[in-house]
């Protein structure tokens, strides 16, 4: 009888065990801690999310002031997406893999206790551009109304970031401060030969050719590989998996790296 009334004690903690323990499903995720990857994506955990009908410059990207100086947008805009953020938890709704960047999935971002997502925001305040096709954020009027108040960005003169991100020297210059009278020197500011390296961002990408043959738009090279001293790049990366995100694949004389 004492050992019956042992093993239904046991049966029953058991139970409340599994009720109480969390299950994995999908929906929202949360995160104590946040890593932002550049100005419109940021990881939770082991997803990385990109946000949404926004697209802000990559991390490598030049772009010029309102004073005609140019300046490092790509890290300006992880630092205000930093400052937006402000050390505090995220959530953020999975709207499944993202089909341009690979390993990435998109994502409705909001901090706590705010109801405008992240994505909204960062279009809102010309920190970012909106970006066809969209999941679910379609984010074009909030871009015109950020455009027509000179904010951010659209103070300057910048190339769309998804130019920048195929090496396109002659598509569209936006912003207040373009000028037509001095476009060819424009674009060689914004697209230059000798592209600054962001810190810790030692991944050198070339776009090739022969890169199309494996579905790819570059090559990209380690500090390790045979390639990388003679290789000027027309990119940088600061991880492989941002390099295979933008679609460039490891040089083929790169040994594999561990950690990457």
């Amino acid at each position: 009888m004492q050992r019956l009334n042992l093993l239904h004690l046991l049966s029953l903690a058991s139970a409340i065990v599994l009720v109480l323990s969390p299950v994995p499903f999908p929906g929202p995720a949360q995160a104590a801690s946040v890593v932002i990857r550049d100005g419109d994506t940021i990881q939770l955990g082991d997803v990385a999310y990109r946000l949404d009908g926004a697209d802000a410059p990559e991390l490598d990207q030049v772009c010029i002031d309102d004073h005609a100086d140019p300046f490092a947008c790509g890290l300006d805009a992880r630092e205000q997406l930093t400052k937006l953020i402000g050390g505090r938890n995220v959530h953020c709704d999975d709207l499944g893999p993202d089909k341009t960047f690979r390993n990435r999935h998109l994502g409705i971002c909001r901090v706590d206790g705010e109801t405008e997502s992240l994505n909204r925001q960062l279009v809102q305040k010309g920190l970012a551009v909106s970006v066809e096709p969209a999941a679910k954020l379609h984010l074009k009027d909030d871009a015109a109304a950020a455009k027509g108040s000179n904010l951010g960005l659209w103070k300057g003169c910048f190339a769309l970031p998804q130019d920048f991100r195929m090496g396109k020297k002659d598509g569209p210059l936006l912003g207040a401060s373009c000028r037509a009278d001095r476009d060819a020197e424009i674009r060689n500011v914004l697209f230059p030969t000798d592209l600054a390296m962001p810190p810790n961002c030692s991944i050198k990408g070339k776009f090739a050719v022969r890169a199309r043959l494996t579905g790819n738009v570059g090559i990209y090279h380690l500090q390790g590989c045979l390639s990388y001293a003679g290789t000027q790049p027309d990119r940088w990366f600061c991880s492989e998996d941002d390099a295979k995100a933008a679609g460039f694949r490891r040089a083929f004389n790169c040994r594999a790296s561990k950690g990457k």
